[in-house]
């Protein structure tokens, strides 16, 4: 497993679940296209990136195939992380001719996917560079694919916020409403998972001060202006590390990156990713076994 792999909880499990759902959808009780390929036919193949990206998806590859037909052989020409250019070959196919067609397009959705969110990720990620900022993404991901996009991010250069609802708090407005303040949800907070990161979302320079008083461990400041975000950096002063969210585009990022913050959060990694372009070209004379 690669360094990013290990901070997963769940990713190879999770790997092979989602393929094997990914592959009922498509194949279902059979790839009636590929009949039309003799059944003893074998064929080699290569898929190619059309555009610049970070690639991101060797594991889902190698899952699709393990589970069409562990017989068919991948020879990589790049791994996770790596930033490729355009028309470069991703990775290379030999094996059963109707295995590789019918795991064409399952692979490619993962390999197109997971790399568009790595490469979102590697451009933020370079926007601060230099800074001590930590990008961190959160948890607006495709559902079903969490721990996938968790992974590209990593694979992009940025950091992962909480995986889901059991791993870390985030109190927000109507948590803190409905818990009856601040000081009361993160009383209640360190009762029922004691040793758990407590965050706390605040809207106002009040909030943030009740935050602190309360003993938050990070302290996202929702939608605050520049110079309210020094006035925040000035109170905390070290008791609390400070996150910044909302509106964070790529432009807005390289702004905040400025300022002394630890987080900046933005659900752009994972849900205003772009699908990177790929094709599969097969041999034009596959050969019979």
């Amino acid at each position: 497993m690669t360094p990013a792999e290990t901070q997963i909880p769940n990713l190879t499990q999770d790997i092979a679940d989602s393929v094997s759902r990914a592959l009922a959808e498509d194949v279902g009780d059979g790839d009636i296209t590929a009949q039309l390929i003799p059944a003893e036919r074998q064929a080699r193949a290569r898929v190619i990136t059309r555009e610049d990206c970070t690639f991101c998806g060797k594991a889902w590859v190698q899952e699709v195939f393990r589970q069409l037909d562990p017989q068919l052989e991948i020879t990589w020409h790049v791994a996770d992380g790596d930033h490729v250019s355009a028309n470069s070959t991703l990775f290379e196919l030999s094996g059963n001719a109707r295995t590789i067609l019918t795991g064409e397009r399952c692979a490619l959705n993962f390999v197109q996917t997971l790399s568009g969110t790595a490469t979102t990720a590697a451009q933020f990620a370079a926007l601060a560079e230099g800074t001590e900022v930590k990008i961190l993404d959160t948890r607006k991901t495709i559902p079903g694919l969490r721990t996938a996009q968790k992974y590209a991010v990593l694979c992009g250069g940025c950091h992962n916020h909480r995986i889901g609802l059991y791993d870390a708090f985030l109190i927000k407005e109507n948590h803190i409403a409905a818990a009856g303040g601040i000081q009361n949800a993160i009383t209640q907070a360190h009762t029922i998972k004691p040793g758990a990161l407590v965050e706390v979302e605040v809207e106002t320079l009040d909030e943030l001060k009740q935050a602190l008083e309360g003993g938050a461990d990070v302290i996202m400041l929702d939608e605050f202006s520049d110079a309210d975000t020094k006035t925040a950096l000035e109170m905390a002063n070290g008791k609390a590390k400070i996150e910044i969210s909302g509106s964070v585009d790529a432009a807005r990022l390289q702004q905040l990156s400025t300022l002394s913050v630890d987080y900046i959060s933005s659900g752009a990694l994972t849900k205003h990713l772009r699908a990177i372009d790929l094709s599969l070209r097969l041999d034009s004379d596959p050969k019979p076994a």
